[in-house]
């Protein structure tokens, strides 16, 4: 009787639980049963498994062979345990000495051929690896980049099963033959999701965009800046062709650069989901992800078939999620949102288990003020009757709404300032690093707590350890005695005054930087511009 073990990783959403991939071999007919809770692409190991150990020079045990995943009762599905359970096999089979195999964590699929495919979720598992108190790691070659990431691992890096067994029985390591270079790797095609970045309007890499590009649109520049600064949901509302989507897709590049701990959040969410830049084996600035307004729950929140997928609010982890055309998306798809805008994750519960996925984004919304998008415009003619118009409008509940810091009207833009008279607006470098600043400066406020940004920080907080000049708060209390702000929206204005703060380098807030936030979230003048520096 022969007996090995060896470990792999399952992905519970982003999280991982190590499994151990045990392989017995006893006398019998020969047979191959796998036992532990897996899905149909792990039950389809066994064919792979047993050609790929054929095809590497390796003989097949010709007994009664059973490989058990533990623990048995966590569900396991994917084509990532083929290595662990080819080289238990090996093991047991005594190809390969078992003492070698039990303290490594074995990652990737495997070819007919013996070559090591790549799967998607490699950093999350190594993350699992590392924590469960391993120190070595076995990857494909091609996913050793991201698998490095994690401080405390040693790293190996296979293309074929033969490699591997060859490394573990210090025997000379064939050369495996280079793939042609006039044509795309077929490696690389189990790391990406096909449609996956299209259907979710995700965008890694593109051409830069600058703030300076947008004509006109002071208020909404502060909004923009305000929202980067402090974290807070931006809503832009205004005619057609008025620069809503040109000021959203330039939010990111004004965030700051990920620290080491989001960037590994951000691009382990990427990896499970398939959808890392080619080529790129982490993410360290913020992602934008900007889905059609066609886009189902499931789509947003994550869901699909047996454990849930990463959905786009975990995609845009801290980052940006643009909901261009907000009306239009289906009212069930934007009321689940409110949960994640609060909670700052996601838990999605199903019949295989309940996921629990990050989702710290940044939500910013654009609306036409009704359906032909020329209502209250400056010279435009609204067809739509008043009816049409309220309801159209009330697509965004009042929960939804109330959730949002920051609700700006943008104009059309005019003449003179398509013409070039009107000065030109700041450059994204410049808005930035005033951002930049201001993020720094809340930093250390908040140094001794568990919250980085303003918008994170809750009210009972705000009020009690970080309070405002004494009577600055009074035209906001004001609008909570006559219903014009709630409990949620009075705590929100205060985020925001203290992000308004923050950027005009006042220790706290002062009454102009309330009326300011007050003037972002309910678009009624209270009598100061709306620029930062004006409040300085």
């Amino acid at each position: 009787m022969g007996f090995a073990r060896t470990c792999s990783v399952a992905l519970v959403g982003v999280e991982g639980v190590v499994v151990e991939v045990q392989a017995d071999l006893e006398p019998g007919i020969a047979a191959f049963t796998l036992v532990g809770l897996p899905d149909k692409s792990l039950i389809e190991s066994r064919d792979r498994v047993r050609a790929a150990v054929v095809n590497s020079g390796a003989d097949w045990p010709q007994k009664k062979l059973t490989v058990g995943l533990s623990p048995a009762s966590v569900p396991k599905g994917g084509s990532g345990f083929d290595l662990a359970v080819a080289c238990a096999i090996l093991g047991a089979a005594e190809r390969i000495d078992p003492r070698v195999l039990a303290d490594i964590v074995m990652i990737g699929e495997l070819g007919l051929d013996g070559r090591v495919r790549p799967v998607r979720g490699v950093l999350p598992a190594v993350l699992a690896a590392a924590d469960a108190g391993y120190e070595q790691v076995v990857v494909p070659e091609c996913t050793a980049g991201e698998a490095t990431l994690v401080p405390g691992v040693s790293v190996l890096g296979v293309r074929s099963l033969r490699q591997l067994i060859a490394v573990l029985t210090d025997e000379p390591v064939p050369d495996e033959e280079p793939d042609e270079r006039d044509r795309p790797d077929p490696m690389l095609s189990a790391l990406s999701m096909p449609g996956g970045g299209a259907g979710t309007g995700l965008l890694h890499e593109g051409p830069a965009l600058d703030l300076a590009d947008v004509v006109g649109q002071l208020s909404a520049r502060t909004a923009i800046e305000v929202a980067a600064a402090g974290g807070h949901h931006v809503m832009l509302s205004g005619p057609p062709g008025a620069g809503k989507t040109m000021l959203a897709e330039r939010l990111p590049a004004v965030l700051p650069p990920l620290t080491r701990m989001e960037a590994l959040e951000v691009t382990a969410i990427h990896s499970v989901a398939g959808m890392l830049p080619p080529g790129k084996s982490m993410i360290d600035t913020a992602p934008y992800c900007a889905p059609h307004h066609s886009a189902t729950m499931q789509s947003l929140v994550g869901g699909g078939p047996g454990v849930a997928r990463p959905g786009a609010v975990s995609l845009s982890h801290r980052g940006v999620l643009f909901l261009d055309e907000a009306p239009e998306f289906s009212s069930k798809a934007l009321d689940a949102l409110r949960q994640p805008l609060e909670a700052g994750h996601v838990v999605i519960a199903r019949s295989a288990g309940v996921v629990r996925l990050p989702a710290r984004f940044l939500m910013a919304l654009a609306a036409n003020p009704c359906p032909c998008g020329q209502y209250r415009a400056h010279g435009g003619e609204c067809d739509c009757p008043a009816a049409t118009v309220r309801r159209y409008q009330a697509r965004l509940s009042g929960p939804l709404l109330d959730r949002v810091d920051l609700r700006v009207e943008v104009d059309a833009v005019t003449r003179n300032e398509l013409s070039g008279y009107a000065p030109r607006g700041e450059s994204t470098q410049v808005v930035a690093d005033r951002v930049r600043a201001a993020r720094e400066r809340a930093m250390v406020r908040l140094a001794d707590t568990p919250w980085r940004t303003n918008s994170e920080v809750p009210g009972h907080a705000l009020r009690t350890r970080w309070p405002a000049v004494p009577g600055a708060l009074d035209e906001a209390e004001a609008d909570l005695e006559r219903g014009f702000l709630t409990a949620r929206g009075l705590d929100r204005v205060l985020r925001v005054a203290w992000t308004v703060a923050d950027l005009a380098g006042h220790d706290r807030p002062f009454a102009q930087d309330v009326a300011l936030a007050l003037q972002l979230r309910t678009g009624i003048s209270r009598g100061v511009p709306m620029t930062i520096g004006a409040v300085s």
